[in-house]
């Protein structure tokens, strides 16, 4: 409560030139008020893994998190193989699923489930459970915040921003059990959790990091305030904070159709891994 007037506060006390916020929507949506009902010297830049700023085509920490998960997810594989077992694997993506699908796509998934659309639990049976008929294994990719048929009688405990909290959700523990249920096959689970967020960034993400550090730099020199820095394309241009934040980028119909293309081809990876 207040804590606009206490950063108003800080800026005139520590005599800033400027603020560069580095974050996600939540950040950045703090940054874009700052500018248009304070005008608050302010920069923005997108820093997060779930890739969802609309403004730009990439986040920094995006290539990171999800180039973890498919580690993770190869390296399920490889136990899967030895033990005859389907594995699902939970990745992070709050309100949108792009870790899920670029992991999902990678890996060769023979399932994706993201939050964009509910679980369809008969479909992602059967693509399972011909996937096993096929090779004996099987793998499933899952976003935290997917929705599982039944969910929506619960009560949703909500955090500071208005989002659900998601760490006692279990989507992996519950896909389990009814994916067992549905299949008769024995299923396990993994979540990496807060391991995508840490670690050494990939090449991408620190050329892309570094490109609009200095971009971000660079306008606050000009004073162009109330800007993001996106990448569009191979460029990096200013967007404004407003626009930045407009709306979430969420995986879109055309993805989605692309997705299910690959996981039709039943009994076969979807992806040379």
């Amino acid at each position: 409560e207040g804590g606009v007037d206490k950063v108003a506060e800080t800026f005139k006390k520590l005599n800033l030139d400027a603020l560069i916020a580095m974050g996600g929507e939540d950040t950045l949506g703090v940054a874009s008020k700052l500018w248009t009902e304070r005008q608050l010297p302010v920069v923005g830049v997108p820093k997060t893994m779930d890739n969802d700023l609309s403004a730009t085509d990439y986040t920094f920490g995006f290539d990171t998190a999800a180039t973890i998960a498919v580690d993770a997810a190869e390296r399920l594989r490889d136990t899967v193989l030895s033990h005859r077992r389907v594995m699902l694997l939970e990745v992070m993506g709050r309100h949108a699923g792009w870790v899920a699908l670029f992991t999902g796509l990678a890996a060769g998934a023979d399932y994706v489930c993201l939050p964009e659309r509910p679980v369809d639990v008969k479909d992602m049976a059967a693509k399972v459970k011909a996937a096993y008929a096929a090779r004996k294994t099987a793998l499933v990719v899952a976003s935290e915040a997917v929705d599982i048929p039944g969910d929506e009688a619960k009560k949703k405990e909500l955090d500071e921003f208005g989002h659900e909290v998601l760490k006692d959700r279990g989507v992996a523990e519950r896909l389990t059990a009814v994916l067992q249920k549905e299949t008769g096959l024995e299923v396990r689970s993994a979540v990496i959790g807060h391991i995508q967020r840490g670690g050494a960034p990939t090449l991408f993400d620190r050329i892309l990091g570094t490109r609009v550090g200095v971009k971000a730099a660079e306008l606050a020199l000009e004073g162009k305030f109330g800007n993001m820095v996106a990448l569009k394309g191979n460029e990096v241009v200013p967007v404004s904070l407003k626009e930045a934040t407009a709306k979430l980028k969420t995986v879109d119909a055309e993805w989605m159709a692309f997705l299910d293309r690959l996981t039709a081809v039943q009994g076969k990876t979807p992806v040379a891994a």
